[in-house]
C-alpha cells in the first residue's frame, strides 16, 4: 500500500509580511503532480493545515480546493489537526466529508478509533490522532499519574490496543525528542513538549507534523516529512519534499522522497553593498523572483538600503548588518549567557547555586510539570 505524507500546510502564512498564498496554491499544484504519478491509495496531511485557528478566507478556500482535487481522485485522505489549527474548526463537516473519502480527525474526546484501508497483504489501520496538550489527555484519564507529554502519549497510545498482527500506521503532530528544529515553528517553555520516540513502538509508520525540517526520529518509519515550502531563512538549506511511504507484508515499509521545486525559493546573500548590488544587476534573473534576505558587511549604514536594493532584489524580505560595530553589541548581550537556555535549565542552575547541589529528578519533575501546566493555561 502506497501513502503520501504531507504536513505544516501552513495556508494562509505571511513570511516577514509578505503573504505566500499564491506560493502555496502553486505547491499545492505540485503535489498533485505528484500524486497523479505516484497514484497512491491515500495521503495522509499530519496537522498545522492552517497557520492561524481562526483562518483567512482566502486560506479556506485554498483547504477547499486541494481537497476537492484530491476527492475527485478518489483518494482517501487523511487529516489531523496541529498546534495551528482549531481542532473544531478543521473537524467540522467531517461526517459529511468522509462520504468522499475526506477523513478529518474529530476533536479528541478520550478515545481513537482506527480507520481501515485493506490491500493484497491484509488491512492497514490507520490512527488519526491530533495536537495534544497533557491536561488534554488528564481530562479522560483522571485516575492515571501523568507528568509529562510522554506520559499522555503513552495513555493515549495505549488505550487505542493496537493490534500488533497487523500493520499500524499513526498520523499525529507532536515534537518528538531529537529532532531538529527551526526558527519558523513554535516552542513551548522549558522543552516540556517533548515526547519519546518509544511510545510509538506499536506502529509499522509514524507520519509526524510539528517540525519542518524532513527527518526521522529514532528509526527510519517514524518521520517528519517537512514542510512543502520554506517559512523561514533557516530553512534556507532544506530540501523541500513529499514523503512516500509503501507498507509491504507485516514489518516491510519504505520510504522514499519526492523533491518539491517552489516558485519562489528563500535564498541569503552576504556581501558589501557595492557586491550585492552587482550581483543583483548581472545575475539578476533568478533574485527578481525569489525571497531574499541580504546581510550587508558595510561598516557604514546605506542610506536607505532597503529602496535601492528592491530594485534589483523585488522580494527583499530581510537586510540587516554584519560588521564590528553589530558583532560587538552581539557580544557585549551575550557576555553573560553565551548560550541560549531553556527556563528549565535555568532554574536548574539556580537551584544549584541556591543549595550547593545539582536538582533532583523529583523536583526536576515537578518544575517541569509546573511549567506545562503554565503554558498550558491549566489552572
Amino acid at each position: 500500500m502506497k501513502l503520501i505524507h504531507l504536513s505544516d500546510l501552513h495556508l494562509g502564512k505571511r513570511v516577514n509580511e509578505f503573504s505566500m498564498l499564491e506560493d502555496q496554491q502553486y505547491i499545492l499544484g505540485e503535489i498533485l503532480q505528484i500524486i497523479d504519478r505516484e497514484e497512491p491509495e491515500g495521503v495522509l496531511i499530519a496537522g498545522d493545515v492552517y497557520d492561524k485557528s481562526v483562518p483567512s478566507a482566502e486560506a479556506v478556500d485554498l483547504l477547499d480546493d486541494f481537497l476537492v482535487r484530491l476527492a475527485k481522485r478518489k483518494l482517501q485522505v487523511f487529516v489531523i489537526s496541529g498546534n495551528h489549527d482549531s481542532p473544531e474548526r478543521l473537524a467540522f463537516g467531517g461526517r459529511l466529508m468522509a462520504r468522499s473519502g475526506v477523513h478529518l480527525a474529530p476533536v479528541y474526546q478520550g478515545a481513537v478509533s482506527p480507520l481501515t484501508l485493506t490491500d493484497a497483504y491484509g488491512p492497514v489501520k490507520l490512527y488519526l490522532l491530533p495536537f495534544l496538550k497533557s491536561v488534554h489527555v488528564r481530562r479522560f484519564f483522571p485516575e492515571r499519574e501523568i507528568l509529562s507529554y510522554t506520559d499522555a502519549l503513552a495513555v493515549v497510545i495505549e488505550s487505542m490496543e493496537v493490534d500488533y498482527s497487523v500493520r499500524n500506521v499513526l498520523v499525529t503532530h507532536q515534537f518528538v525528542t531529537g529532532a531538529a528544529r527551526c526558527d519558523s515553528e513554535e516552542i513551548s517553555v522549558g522543552g516540556s513538549d517533548n515526547v519519546d520516540v518509544s511510545v510509538f513502538a506499536p506502529f509499522d509508520y509514524v507520519a509526524l507534523g510539528h517540525i519542518h525540517g524532513p527527518q526521522t526520529v529514532g528509526r527510519e518509519t517514524v518521520r517528519y516529512c517537512g514542510t512543502p515550502l520554506k517559512y523561514s531563512f533557516s530553512e534556507a538549506k532544506h530540501q523541500k519534499s513529499v514523503t512516500v511511504v509503501e507498507l509491504g507484508e507485516k514489518g516491510t515499509v519504505s520510504v522514499r522522497t519526492v523533491p518539491l521545486t517552489p516558485m519562489r525559493d528563500l535564498v541569503e546573500l552576504r556581501g558589501t553593498y557595492e557586491e550585492v548590488t552587482y550581483r543583483g544587476f548581472y545575475e539578476g534573473t533568478s533574485y527578481q523572483r525569489d525571497y531574499v534576505h541580504i546581510t550587508l558587511t558595510d561598516e557604514e549604514d546605506i542610506p536607505d538600503a532597503v529602496g535601492k536594493l528592491r530594485v534589483f532584489y523585488p522580494n527583499l524580505m530581510k537586510l540587516d548588518y554584519d560588521n564590528k560595530r553589530t558583532r560587538a553589541g552581539m557580544l557585549l548581550e551575550g557576555a553573560e549567557d553565551t548560550e541560549q537556555k531553556s527556563p528549565l535549565e535555568r532554574l536548574e542552575e539556580f537551584y544549584e547555586k541556591q543549595n550547593g547541589q545539582p536538582m533532583g529528578e523529583e523536583p526536576r519533575a515537578f518544575a517541569q510539570s509546573l511549567m506545562e501546566r503554565i503554558w498550558e493555561g491549566e489552572p
